[in-house]
């Protein structure tokens, strides 16, 4: 890790110990580099916690390797944390070893790219809410696929595949 990276990361372990709710508190908040909507009513919204709501609406990063995903590896499918979306399979997930769960493919239609930085990075939301999930990289050679979408834990729920039922067992 060079200079740059460690002070990066040593300032944001010192947000994280300040805890998000003084973060927030800055006058204005912490700004938004686009317009998230509100998903509106539905069965599978949640209440976003304030550190969810400082990754998924105001493009935040969790730190590498604390997210509940990154290790990982159920059968089943991943959706938004705000709206409940689909967005990716368990089988298109990968170890990349980068610290956040990584996809090398999204279900058709539910994840929107956005470039950014003169196009040097991409940026990840929901197709349906906009909330941010993380970036995306192509280029890297780590699956057939050649893509990488490294997600935040956060940005994500997971719903497992359901387990069927043996005759004459119940559970």
């Amino acid at each position: 890790m060079n200079t740059e990276e460690r002070k990066h990361w040593i300032s944001w372990m010192a947000t994280i110990a300040e805890g998000v709710a003084g973060v927030m508190a800055v006058e204005g908040g912490v700004p938004a580099s686009q317009s998230v909507p509100d998903p509106g009513p539905s069965r599978r919204r949640h209440p976003l916690t304030e550190t969810e709501k400082r990754i998924i609406e105001h493009q935040g990063t969790e730190p590498p390797f604390s997210g509940r995903f990154v290790s990982f590896f159920e059968q089943g499918t991943y959706v938004c944390r705000k709206c409940g979306e689909p967005l990716f399979r368990s089988e298109d997930k990968f170890d990349a070893g980068c610290g956040w769960p990584c996809f090398d493919d999204s279900l058709p239609d539910a994840v929107r790219s956005i470039r950014q930085n003169s196009g040097q990075r991409t940026e990840i939301t929901c197709a349906h809410c906009g909330g941010h999930l993380g970036h995306l990289f192509s280029g890297e050679r780590m699956t057939p696929k050649n893509m990488r979408y490294c997600v935040n834990s956060l940005s994500l729920d997971f719903q497992p595949v359901p387990q069927p039922v043996i005759a004459g067992h119940m559970s």
